[in-house]
């Protein structure tokens, strides 16, 4: 399918060594109506692709240097993020919002009609009446990016992300969550995702026709139909 020019997108990957933010810069590398990726990280990506455009970035604190990087942009993917009880209670406030909304404003300042994609969880709570830590700080991220101006953010509430490729877990509840995933995908399917479809949903909500202007809540089976008309 070709795409007239003027109708592709340029657009940024926060976290594109991570799980879906892999995983969403491989689907909008191929994305016909993808012009350019942006990818910001602290680390290299190690690879190349004439769409591509790496930016290393180590003080996400501070993003500031970005504002030329960031210039001219159409949307961008925040996939950055921290697993609970891997990280400190500190260290997971910090990159769940601190980061989120230091980059949103570097973003809205540069590209002030850009959209906002942003990979948040299932239960995120933006009262911040949540016991949980990350349900919270996820609510606090939420609630900071659809005050900010942006034409359209697009706010994802996924389940249990399945992560589809082999790796490393984390930590023993997600071995767990893991292995007991088929059970989880037949018996309570409206609680998980894949790793891919997620990426996916949150590549085309941005680049393509699923999403539509305005700011929204996507939901765990909002993804998953999301996926199932693409």
């Amino acid at each position: 399918m070709n795409i007239p020019t003027e109708k592709q997108r340029r657009i940024v990957i926060v976290g594109a060594t991570g799980m879906v933010g892999g995983y969403a810069l491989r689907i909008a590398l191929d994305h016909p109506a993808v012009a350019s990726v942006t990818a910001i990280g602290r680390r290299s990506l190690g690879i190349s692709h004439p769409k591509l455009k790496e930016v290393l970035h180590k003080n996400f604190s501070d993003c500031s240097a970005l504002a030329e990087a960031l210039s001219g942009q159409d949307a961008a993917l925040f996939c950055l993020g921290a697993y609970t009880g891997v990280v400190s209670d500190a260290e997971l406030r910090k990159v769940t919002v601190d980061y989120a909304i230091e980059f949103a404003r570097a973003l809205h300042d540069s590209s002030p009609v850009a959209a906002f994609s942003f990979l948040s969880g299932m239960g995120a709570d933006p009262t911040g009446r949540s016991p949980a830590a990350f349900a919270r700080y996820k609510g606090e991220a939420e609630k900071a990016l659809l005050a900010m101006g942006f034409p359209g953010v697009y706010i994802f509430r996924p389940a249990y992300i399945y992560p589809v490729e082999p790796r490393k877990e984390p930590n023993f509840g997600y071995r767990l969550l893991r292995w007991m995933y088929p059970l989880f995908r037949r018996v309570l399917p409206g609680q998980v995702i894949r790793a891919d479809d997620l990426a996916r949903a949150m590549v085309e909500v941005v680049a393509g026709e699923a999403g539509k202007s305005g700011n929204q809540i996507i939901e765990n089976r909002d993804i998953q139909g999301m996926v199932g008309k693409l």
